[in-house]
């Protein structure tokens, strides 16, 4: 899905999930801890690509720092 401005959204957390390969479990904490933003229409929860690759990046830069990987 991609909106006008370029920004798009993964539909689902199943479709994240892969994209990161990581599970369920694992995608809700993120999004609850607030480390992994996202937006619910009805039942459904949103998550923009954009924030996935920032999820990755800020991790990378952990890392790169001497943290921990999640």
């Amino acid at each position: 899905m991609e909106r006008d401005d370029g920004r798009r959204l993964i539909p689902w957390w199943p479709d994240a999930g892969r994209a990161l390969g990581i599970g369920r479990t694992k995608i809700y904490q993120l999004i609850r801890t607030g480390d992994l933003p996202s937006v619910t229409i009805g039942r459904r929860r949103l998550i923009a690509v954009r924030d996935l690759d920032d999820y990755v990046e800020g991790r990378r830069a952990a890392g790169q720092q001497g943290g921990e990987a999640a």
